[in-house]
Order: structure tokens, then C-alpha cells, then sequence
């Protein structure tokens, strides 16, 4: 069945703000909400209609998470694929388990996007301080270890010089798998979030500018500072890595900008994405309102701008406790994300200024 009508339950795998705000997309357009998380007390939880805590893996709560719902989908890659699989025997999964396991594993993931076509930063599959040591020797330094899995927001990453020990460094990272990318000197971080339903229709977000501090992404403004053809290959580049990838759903594409105005994807992630939460304020149609719409069928938004521009800021930690200074600008738009605690790094909210079209 194609068309997932309102009235449905939409199964959620994973508890987060991303799962909290596609579920309270989701209510909007007339479905239910059931999650699938460990987090007892999760962001996604206070929102929706039931929750099912238990690890991703536990059969009995799979089989009561599937019975619960109508289509099944996921807001972060870091599930066990064969979960999503067994899933999938019994209900719709969108995107499919497929895409969710290319997308959990760098290895995977950029023999994928070179095998259509999309250039990335040179890369070895690095098993071992062996392999670690003929990958530097072909790539040179600087160059960036990551494992294939598991690392996000700078963790699992390791940058090495010349003259590394490639032993104690494989030795720090703790995996068994990793890649080695060569250095990029890159203008620009970007990305793209493109949306796919299941009768192939597409509808892409314009490229924006991702800043990062510490790793995690700290400010996105859109449109990015680029020459329109520049960013029309973006929108064309994601849509190309969807299509190949007959995903159903949503597709944020993460790339470099070289100074020379090359795009080089550096990942990609079959779901909302931290660099689209400026659309809940600043688009026609949010990211999370057209994941639902892409996950069910249902005819896909418009993702026009509604400004001139927009930027979004993540609120990190104690940044979050500044709510009321955010408030008393009467143009900020403050979305908190109901985590109980702040920690170091942890992302607490956002909030997003749009510059209308009339500004001079």
C-alpha cells in the first residue's frame, strides 16, 4: 500500500528531538505517533500517543511495536539494520532498511556515492594499523580516521599528522573498521535536504551553510552564500543520491565546497536533519511536515523560502537556560527540545531569525 491516510499510526524508531518534532508534524496532518526507544522519559515520548522502551533489538518489542503501527520509520541511523529488516517483513518501512544500512556505515556509504557518480574526499577502508599505514602513505597528511560507525558530531574521529603511530592511534580510536579521508581545503561546509515519496516525486531544500564549533553544527543560514548554479548542482547532486537510492522518506546530503566550487559529499543521513531546523519557521513546508508527507505518500509541500534568509542556531548545553533573553527578542523563534538535563555538547534547542523580504 502506497498511501498511509490520516488516521494512521506512524511507528517512530528512536526517542530524540528529531523524533519529537516529526511526531508533532505528524499529529498536525491527523496520525498518531507511536516511538520505539531504550530512553525511558524521551524527548519523542511526551509527544506522542504510546512509546515502547526496550532496546531496538528486543523481539518481543518489536513484534509490539509493529502491531502498533501502520508504516515504520527511523530518526537517527544508529539501529540495528536486522531489526529494520524483520520490521519490514510485517509493515511498510520508509526509507527501507536498505538505505538505513548503507547510511550506518562509511564504507558503505561512500562506495555508494562514488559508484553513482558523486565525488567525495579520497578515502581508504582502513581494518587495521597495516592498512592504517599504506592509506597515509597514499593520502598523505593531514588526513581524519573515523570508524564506520557510531560517530557523530566529532566523535570517533581522530586527525593525524605526520609521523603519527599508526598503532596507538588505531589502538585509540576502539574499532574494527574504520576510513581514512584525505585533507580538503574546503571554502565551505553545506548541505542539502531532499524529500522522495514513494511515486518517485522529489522536492529539494535549497543548499545552506553549516558552521561548526567543537565538531557540532552551530549555525545554519540559508540560502548559502553561493552562486545560484553552484547550489542548483547541490540540489541536483542529492536528488541524484536519493533517486539511485530509491529512498522514501528524507535525505540530507553533508558536503564540502572547495574553493574552486567543487561539491564533495562527505555524508549523507536518510532522515531530518539538524541543518533543516531552520524550515520550521522559515520554509513553506518544514522538514519534518514533509518527511511525514514522504513516509505516508501524501502529495509533497513547497520548500520555498518565505524570506529573504534565514538562520537557525543550536542551543548547546547551558546555552538553553537563556530562553527568556532569546524570548525578549521579539523576532527569534525558540523551539526546545524538553531534554530533562544539559550536558556538555548536548543539543537542547534551537532557535532561528528570518530576515523578511522587505529588509533593505
Amino acid at each position: 500500500m502506497t498511501l498511509i491516510a490520516p488516521g494512521s499510526t506512524v511507528g517512530i524508531i528512536g526517542g530524540g528531538q528529531l523524533g519529537r518534532m516529526a511526531a508533532m508534524a505528524a499529529a498536525r496532518l491527523g496520525y498518531d505517533c507511536v516511538i520505539l526507544t531504550p530512553e525511558a522519559d524521551s524527548p519523542a515520548s511526551r509527544v506522542a500517543r504510546q512509546t515502547v522502551v526496550a532496546p531496538y533489538d528486543d523481539p518481543e518489542a518489536l513484534q509490539v511495536f509493529a502491531d502498533a503501527v501502520d508504516v515504520v520509520t527511523f530518526e537517527f541511523e544508529n539501529v540495528p539494520a536486522e531489526a529494520v529488516a524483520w520490521l519490514a517483513v510485517r509493515r511498510p518501512v520508509r526509507p527501507s532498511w536498505t538505505v538505513l544500512e548503507t547510511a550506518q556505515d562509511r564504507i558503505l556509504e561512500k562506495t555508494f556515492l562514488n559508484r553513482v557518480g558523486i565525488e567525495t574526499a579520497p578515502w581508504r577502508p582502513v581494518l587495521g594499523p597495516d592498512d592504517l599505514r599504506v592509506a597515509l602513505d597514499d593520502l598523505g597528511t593531514p588526513a581524519v580516521l573515523k570508524t564506520t560507525r557510531l560517530g557523530y558530531d566529532g566523535k570517533g574521529q581522530v586527525r593525524l599528522e605526520a609521523g603519527a603511530d599508526c598503532g596507538a592511534v588505531w589502538d585509540s580510536l576502539g574499532a574494527d573498521a574504520a576510513i581514512l579521508e584525505g585533507f580538503v581545503d574546503f571554502d565551505m561546509e553545506a548541505s542539502v535536504i531532499v524529500a522522495r515519496g514513494p511515486d518517485g516525486a522529489v522536492a529539494t531544500f535549497d543548499a545552506v551553510q553549516n558552521e561548526h564549533v567543537n565538531h557540532i553544527l552551530d549555525t545554519t543560514t540559508v540560502p548559502a552564500p553561493l552562486p545560484e548554479p553552484v547550489r542548483a548542482a547541490a540540489r541536483d547532486l542529492a536528488r541524484r543520491a536519493a533517486e539511485a537510492l530509491d529512498l522514501v522518506g528524507l535525505l540530507a546530503v553533508e558536503l564540502f565546497v572547495t574553493r574552486d566550487g567543487r561539491l564533495l559529499a562527505n555524508e549523507m543521513a536518510p532522515r531530518p536533519h539538524n541543518s533543516g531546523h531552520w524550515s520550521l519557521d522559515g520554509a513553506v513546508t518544514d522538514q519534518f511536515e514533509q518527511f511525514i508527507r514522504a513516509v505516508c505518500g501524501l502529495p509533497l509541500g513547497a520548500t520555498d523560502l518565505i524570506g529573504r534568509r534565514a538562520r537557525m542556531k543550536n542551543l548547546i548545553g547551558d546555552a538553553a537556560s537563556s530562553w527568556e533573553a532569546i524570548l525578549a527578542d521579539p523576532t527569534a523563534h525558540l523551539h526546545l527540545y524538553g531534554k530533562r538535563a544539559a550536558r556538555a555538547g548536548r543539543k537542547m534547542g534551537h532557535v532561528t531569525w528570518l530576515e523578511p523580504f522587505d529588509t533593505p
